[in-house]
């Protein structure tokens, strides 16, 4: 990673942690499941979650992993590439920012880290949908609720 973003990174971080009330969003590392790809820029899901709060709550983040393999925002792309909408659509995304500092044994700077927030949408959806992606711990990667995902071809 370079030199200058590890250190925008780590002061940002310094700056979250020093505040009170950070939270926990589990344990770090949860993963039971290994992971499929479509393509080097998909994953394949195929676990569908019932939490109605994966990746829709900071409390319930999508655990991506990556970032000590500098990987983070690639692996984001790639469970956000995909997903589809509830019924096929292709979804579009972009990434709002970062928020919800929390404690995990993976954070890069005194076991802290932050959740990274995308807007995502699709034709004809009502509403632009808030999914909170953490790119330090992994977890098991479900297509959330209300979604679908893309299969190999």
């Amino acid at each position: 990673m370079n030199k200058i973003v590890v250190l925008v990174m780590s002061l940002l971080i310094f700056g979250c942690a020093s505040q009170k009330g950070i939270k926990s969003s589990g344990v770090g590392d949860t993963r039971t499941k290994p992971i499929d790809f479509i393509d080097n820029n998909m994953y394949l899901l195929v676990d569908k979650s019932v939490d109605i709060t994966y990746g829709f709550k900071e409390s319930n983040p999508i655990k991506v992993g990556g970032v000590h393999e500098s990987n983070g925002p690639l692996n984001e792309r790639r469970f956000l590439n995909a997903l589809l909408g509830p019924n096929g659509e292709n979804v579009q995304y972009y990434r709002s920012g970062s928020c919800c500092h929390f404690k995990t044994p993976n954070g890069l700077f005194e076991n802290t880290g932050l959740l990274d927030l995308y807007r995502v949408y699709w034709t004809g959806s009502k509403d632009t949908l808030n999914i909170y992606i953490n790119i330090y711990d992994k977890g098991d990667l479900l297509i959330p609720v209300g979604f679908t995902a893309r299969t190999r071809n």
